[in-house]
């Protein structure tokens, strides 16, 4: 597994040399509740950091996703098609969303490691 970095909006991206495995933290599955749909990004998709990529619907709200860097879009997880559960059931395995080749591997200083994501969070409740 690559370098793990989160985004102040709940995403969390998977580096792994130039390319980055995107999907929403644990936290985020756990407030949006039982989600029942994914819209998936495109691939070719090309996504500025912070743009919206994709929205995921719970039986509560729907929420964007957004890119926590800049790239492409190289894949999306078809399998959440069939089991949009995924997302709640294993965000970071086999709920992932989508894949993208970084385009500006600096953006990644605009994320927190694992333990500033811990305390954000420990900070909004």
């Amino acid at each position: 597994m690559g370098t793990v970095y989160f985004s102040k909006d709940h995403e969390y991206i998977i580096v792994d040399g130039s390319t980055g495995t995107v999907g929403i933290t644990d936290y985020a599955q756990s407030q949006l509740g039982d989600v029942v749909y994914v819209e998936l990004p495109e691939k070719g998709m090309k996504l500025d950091q912070k743009d919206e990529a994709c929205v995921v619907e719970s039986v509560k709200v729907a929420s964007e996703i957004y890119a926590p860097v800049s790239g492409e879009v190289t894949e999306a997880n078809d399998a959440l098609d069939d089991n949009p559960a995924l997302v709640n059931e294993d965000p970071t395995e086999e709920g992932w969303i989508f894949k993208m080749k970084l385009e500006d591997a600096s953006e990644l200083d605009d994320l927190m490691d694992e333990d500033e994501y811990q305390d954000y969070i420990d900070g909004l409740s």
